[in-house]
């Protein structure tokens, strides 16, 4: 939960590049970070695979004026507007981007490749069509920040009766890391981002941290299948909000544009 989704880097990158706040080669630099290359297949106009820099011309052209996330899981279509093939792609996936202002999505397929101890990431973005439609299940800035907040104590709470570890010294130790990282600069948003969209993505990451120690380091006490499924009921409905809270934060430049109100500079 450190990392950012890959669609959240493009989308965030590609609505700043829209917006004129960065270069296209500081776009694709920021959404490829430390994997290979990115391309993008199914581009109209396009016969085969094209680079990231070259297609996001194209969609602008497209017509495309922002960008949004997708974070769907089983049974939480989460950012989706349809139709079904890209819905099924992108639940497949966990991710997606969905333009606005013309009728594209975006699916990242993931492959490492090359020998063990030499092996990096490439990704091809498949572009499909998309339904013009409201997201499904996106919250507001203001609602994702009271939700989290909310959930937040109610899964310390659950989780310290649980006696599950993430509760205690070693999800303090990763959130520690998690400040310290965050305080040496790293840019969680692109620029024209809102200070409250940093804000709720930051706290959605800690939120969505808690609950990935909690499931991979939560022995603890909570030994019993009762606790165990206790567990599980407590974390279910944090780790939901925790991505509604992410795909508000990435959507929050769209969602302001929409209300007629200006990019942060």
């Amino acid at each position: 939960m450190l990392s950012q989704p890959r669609s959240g880097l493009l989308a965030a990158w590609g609505n700043a590049l829209l917006a004129g706040f960065v270069s296209p080669d500081d776009a694709v630099h920021a959404i490829v970070g430390e994997d290979a290359v990115h391309r993008v297949e199914g581009l109209p106009g396009e016969a085969g695979p094209v680079g990231l820099t070259l297609a996001l011309g194209r969609l602008r052209t497209l017509g495309v004026t922002g960008y949004r996330v997708a974070l769907p899981a089983p049974g939480h279509p989460l950012g989706l507007s349809g139709p079904p093939d890209f819905n099924a792609r992108a639940l497949e996936a966990g991710e997606a981007v969905v333009a606005t202002g013309a009728p594209y999505g975006l699916v990242p397929d993931v492959t490492a490749v090359g020998p063990a101890g030499d092996r990096h990431v490439e990704v091809v973005w498949h572009c499909l069509p998309v339904r013009e439609a409201p997201p499904a299940d996106v919250p507001s800035l203001g609602e994702a920040e009271r939700e989290l907040a909310e959930a937040l104590r109610e899964a310390t709470d659950v989780l310290s009766r649980l006696d599950v570890a993430a509760s205690g010294p070693v999800a303090e130790a990763a959130l520690d890391a998690y400040r310290a990282r965050a305080e040496r600069g790293r840019e969680v948003l692109a620029p024209g981002y809102p200070p409250r969209a940093v804000r709720v993505l930051e706290l959605a990451q800690r939120v969505g941290l808690l609950v990935e120690l909690a499931y991979e380091h939560g022995d603890g006490g909570a030994v019993s299948a009762s606790e165990m499924s206790a567990r599980g009921a407590a974390l279910r409905p944090v780790e939901r909000v925790a991505r509604r809270a992410r795909v508000a934060s990435y959507n929050a430049y769209v969602e302001e544009r929409e209300r007629g109100l200006p990019p942060v500079v």
